[in-house]
C-alpha cells in the first residue's frame, strides 16, 4: 500500500467516526437551543442549556429559571449569560429559561402554562428524580417563588436573586415548607432586601430550612452572582438534593 493511499483511509477513517458521533444524536460540546411550544394554545418560547457531552440517554438535574423586567426574550438571554449558563454547561445541569407569553409576566397571567409545561419539559429531557430547582431574577424572582407555591411537587428549591413569594399568606408559605429557599438582595436594594429579610423571618418561624443573603455593596442588579459567582448558586443547589424543611 502506497504512503498516499495509507493516509487518504485513515483521513477518511477519522471523517467516518466524527459524522457517526454527530449523527448519533452526541453533541461534541453545550448546546443553547431556541424552542417554541403550544401550551394549551399559548405560544411559549423558552431557551434551553445543555450541559458539555450531553447525552439524551442520562439523566441530569435541571433549573427552571426566570428573568426580570418584561421577562421579554432579551431578559431570558441576560440572565441566561450572566447566572447560569457558564457553571450549568461545566457542572452537568440543564436550564430552561422561558419568555413571558404574550407579554404576561410569570406570576401573573403568564402562569397559566404551569403545569403543562414542566411537564413537557419532564418529557423531553431525564430530570433527575422528576423534580427541578426553581430560580430567577428581580420579577423572575417573584415568579419562582409564586410557581412554587403553586406546585412545589415540582421542585428542590427556590432561589430569589433578588425575589420572594408575592403572597405573603400563611397558606401559601406553607406549601414551600419541603422545599429549600435561597434568597438573594443586595445591600444598596433597599426595598427589595426589607421585605426578603421580612419574609425569610417568617419561614424561619415556621421551622423553614431558608438561607438569606445580604450582598454587601451590591444594588439591584447583583454582580456577585455572575459568571464564577454563580457557584456559590449551584453549590446550594446540590445541597438542597439531599432534603429541606418537614
Amino acid at each position: 500500500m502506497s504512503r498516499h493511499s495509507a493516509t487518504l483511509r485513515w483521513s477518511l477513517a477519522i471523517v467516518g467516526f466524527l459524522t457517526a458521533l454527530v449523527c448519533s444524536g452526541r453533541p461534541l460540546a453545550a448546546e443553547v437551543l431556541d424552542k417554541t411550544a403550544n401550551i394549551g394554545g399559548t405560544q411559549l418560547e423558552y431557551k434551553v442549556v445543555l450541559p458539555n457531552g450531553y447525552n439524551a440517554a442520562k439523566t441530569y438535574p435541571a433549573i427552571l429559571a426566570f428573568g426580570g423586567g418584561p421577562q421579554t426574550m432579551e431578559m431570558v438571554e441576560a440572565t441566561l449569560q450572566r447566572n447560569w449558563r457558564e457553571q450549568a454547561e461545566t457542572l452537568g445541569y440543564i436550564v430552561i429559561i422561558p419568555a413571558a407569553p404574550d407579554g404576561d409576566l410569570f406570576f401573573e397571567d403568564g402562569a397559566r402554562v404551569f403545569p403543562a409545561f414542566l411537564e413537557k419539559l419532564l418529557a423531553d429531557y431525564k430530570v433527575l428524580q422528576n423534580k427541578f430547582h426553581i430560580a430567577g431574577v428581580s420579577n423572575g424572582g417573584l415568579s419562582a417563588f409564586h410557581i412554587a407555591s403553586l406546585y412545589p411537587q415540582y421542585f428542590w428549591s427556590v432561589t430569589g436573586l433578588p425575589g420572594f413569594l408575592p403572597d405573603n399568606s400563611p397558606e401559601s408559605m406553607r406549601v414551600l415548607a419541603k422545599l429549600c429557599i435561597f434568597m438573594y438582595a443586595g445591600e444598596k436594594d433597599t426595598q427589595w432586601l426589607h421585605s426578603e429579610e421580612q419574609q425569610a423571618s417568617k419561614f424561619r418561624t415556621q421551622g423553614f430550612t431558608v438561607e438569606f443573603s445580604e450582598e454587601k455593596g451590591e444594588g439591584h442588579v447583583m454582580r456577585t452572582l455572575d459568571g464564577k459567582g454563580a457557584d456559590r448558586l449551584f453549590q446550594q443547589l446540590e445541597k438542597s438534593r439531599q432534603g429541606c424543611g418537614k
